[in-house]
């Protein structure tokens, strides 16, 4: 099954970005993608004009009523099936707490509804906080992307995530695949290449190999409500998301 979630405790590091042209790179591959949208701020929904009313149109039914996830999906004009995200999915920490139950719902759902199989695979947009909801994803991914943009603070977020992940483990009694990902990457500045040396120490071969580099077409995108795909389809920042999708499918982190 591929369930793959995007996460950095840090913002401003392309985690929508890439959760979303992942998940339109896949698409384009002919794949039935799916996405879920676990970030309160619902960019990733409102970016695919799938966007939710209520918590009750988003995955925070799953938690109140047990409702199937099926229910929940809506699909987007590009034809990307979407559980889109809502501001009262924010309530979830505070009424739920953090037991190992509520931290693997997600999990125990998309098990039992067969999400993400090898011809559909999931994408999840996670919240840029260690809450019940990144949790959720953490304990319901087999792979984890995280984003780091060519800057110092990301490299340090990206670092407190492989702790966590390290603590972690020993309740999921597996190692959780990941792969840390640079973009907003400019080769003309030496604090890029500064970066890469430095997560490259750390990480090792969990780094991807493709780079996003710094692209006024992804930035200007999302303002769009379009993936880079659709706004401008021959621009570097689609050859990166192509090249990231054909990377993480060769080396089998994405069936």
């Amino acid at each position: 099954m591929s369930i793959i979630a995007v996460f950095n405790q840090k913002g401003g590091v392309g985690k929508t970005t890439t959760a979303l042209n992942l998940a339109a790179a896949l698409l384009r591959s002919g794949r039935s993608t799916y996405a879920i949208d676990l970030d309160p701020q619902a960019q990733f929904s409102s970016i695919t004009n799938v966007t939710a009313k209520s918590g009750d149109e988003t995955v925070l039914a799953a938690f109140h009523h047990n409702r199937p996830l099926r229910e929940l999906v809506h699909t987007s004009a590009n034809g990307m099936h979407v559980i889109p995200s809502h501001t009262e999915l924010s309530k979830v920490d505070v009424l739920y707490g953090k037991g190992y139950n509520v931290v693997n719902k997600l999990n125990t759902a998309l098990r039992l509804e067969k999400f993400g199989d090898k011809d559909s695979p999931l994408i999840m947009d996670c919240s840029p906080l260690i809450g019940v909801l990144s949790l959720n994803a953490i304990f319901a991914c087999n792979g984890l992307i995280v984003p780091i943009s060519a800057d110092h603070l990301s490299t340090n977020g990206a670092m407190q995530i492989e702790k966590t992940l390290h603590a972690l483990e020993n309740v999921l009694k597996r190692r959780v695949k990941r792969r840390y990902l640079l973009t907003r990457f400019d080769g003309r500045r030496k604090m890029a290449w500064d970066v890469l040396k430095q997560v490259e120490e750390h990480f090792g071969a969990d780094v991807c190999r493709t780079r996003i580099s710094e692209n006024v077409s992804l930035a200007e995108s999302p303002a769009l409500n379009k993936t880079i795909f659709e706004h401008a389809p021959t621009s570097r920042g689609a050859h990166d998301y192509s090249d990231l999708l054909e990377e993480l499918m060769a080396d089998g982190f994405i069936e």
